[in-house]
C-alpha cells in the first residue's frame, strides 16, 4: 500500500487555490448583479455573444424599417389630404361649368364672374400641385427643387419614384407623379380650367359643355390616384406595425441572452458566500497544526 506524502506547503497552496476560485465565482456573480447582464465581455459566453450580435443587427434593421415606414406615412398623409382637397376643388370647377352652361338663367356678366372664380380655382390647384413634405414636392418625382409645377402649369419635376424600404424585400413608393393627377402643359388641369374660363367669357356653351365632361374625367383621375395612394398607405402602415412587433420580439430574445435573472443570481451569490465562509473555516483548521506547533 502506497501512501502519498502530503506536505504543509501542498495544503497551503491547495487551500489558497480553493479560496481564490471561490472569490472568483463571487466576483463574477457580483458583476452580474451590479451590471444586470450575464455577458459583460465576449469571453463570458462566446456563443451567446455571437447570437446577441446577430440579434442586435436585426433590431437595428427593424428600427430602420419602422423609421422608414413613419416617413412614408408622412408622405402619403400629405398626398391624401392634398388629393382630397384637389377632388373638392375640381368638383367645384365642374359645378361652375354646369352653372355657366345654363344659358337661360345666366347673363354674360354672371358668366364673367364664374370665369373669375374658375381662375381662382386654377391658382388654388396650382398650390395643391406644389404641395410638399419636408420641403420636397410630393408630386415632383425625385426633383431636388421646391416645386412640381411652374406658373404655366408645366411639370418641372424629375421623373423617378420616391421609395421607402419597410421590410426585407418590400419597397413602397411614397410619392405620386404629378402628371398622372394634374397632367402636364396643354393636357393639364390648368389648361382645362383656362379653357373653361375662356369659354365662360366668350359665352361658348358648346365649349363649356365640353369642359364639364373633361372636369368629370379629371375628378375621376384624382379619385383613382387617391385610391392608389390609400392602398400604399395601408401597406406601409402594416409594414411599420410588423417592424415594431419584430423589434419587440427581438429585444425580448436579446434580453433572455444578455440580461441576468436577478433573483436567481442573488441566490447563487448567497450560496457562494456560504461556500466561501465554509472554505475559510476549513482552511483555518487545516493550517493551524504545523511543524513549528509540534516542536513547541
Amino acid at each position: 500500500m502506497t501512501i502519498g506524502r502530503v506536505t504543509q506547503r501542498m495544503l497551503t497552496e491547495g487551500s489558497l487555490a480553493n479560496l481564490q476560485r471561490n472569490l472568483g465565482r463571487m466576483a463574477t456573480l457580483q458583476e452580474q448583479l451590479s451590471s444586470g447582464r450575464v455577458i459583460n465581455r465576449p469571453s463570458d459566453n462566446p456563443t451567446g455573444t455571437t447570437a446577441a450580435m446577430r440579434i442586435r443587427a436585426s433590431v437595428s434593421d427593424q428600427t430602420q424599417y419602422a423609421r422608414n415606414a413613419q416617413d412614408g406615412i408622412g408622405w402619403l398623409t400629405q398626398i391624401d389630404s392634398t388629393l382630397d382637397a384637389t377632388t373638392s376643388t375640381v368638383r367645384r370647377a365642374r359645378d361652375l361649368a354646369i352653372q355657366g352652361a345654363n344659358t337661360g338663367a345666366l347673363g354674360q356678366q354672371a358668366r364673367d364672374a364664374l370665369a373669375v372664380e374658375v381662375e381662382g380655382i386654377r391658382e388654388q390647384l396650382l398650390g395643391l400641385a406644389n404641395a410638399s413634405y419636408l420641403e420636397r414636392p410630393v408630386f415632383g418625382g425625385v426633383t431636388a427643387g421646391g416645386r412640381a409645377y411652374d406658373a404655366g402649369g408645366n411639370w418641372v419635376g424629375v421623373p423617378g419614384s420616391v421609395d421607402r424600404r419597410v421590410a426585407d424585400g418590400v419597397v413602397v413608393q411614397v410619392d405620386v407623379d404629378g402628371r398622372t393627377v394634374f397632367g402636364d402643359g396643354a393636357s393639364s388641369v390648368f389648361a382645362e380650367l383656362d379653357a373653361l374660363a375662356a369659354a365662360l367669357r366668350a359665352g361658348d356653351t358648346a365649349a363649356i359643355g365640353a369642359s364639364i365632361d373633361v372636369l368629370r374625367a379629371r375628378e375621376d383621375t384624382v379619385t383613382g390616384a387617391r385610391a392608389v395612394a390609400g392602398t400604399r398607405y395601408q401597406r406601409i402602415e402594416q409594414s411599420g406595425l410588423a417592424a415594431d412587433d419584430a423589434k419587440i420580439s427581438l429585444e425580448n430574445s436579446l434580453s433572455t441572452i444578455e440580461n441576468a435573472d436577478l433573483a436567481e443570481t442573488t441566490v447563487h451569490l448567497k450560496l457562494q458566500e456560504v461556500a466561501y465562509q465554509a472554505a475559510l473555516a476549513a482552511t483555518a483548521r487545516v493550517m493551524q497544526p504545523s511543524l513549528l506547533d509540534f516542536l513547541r
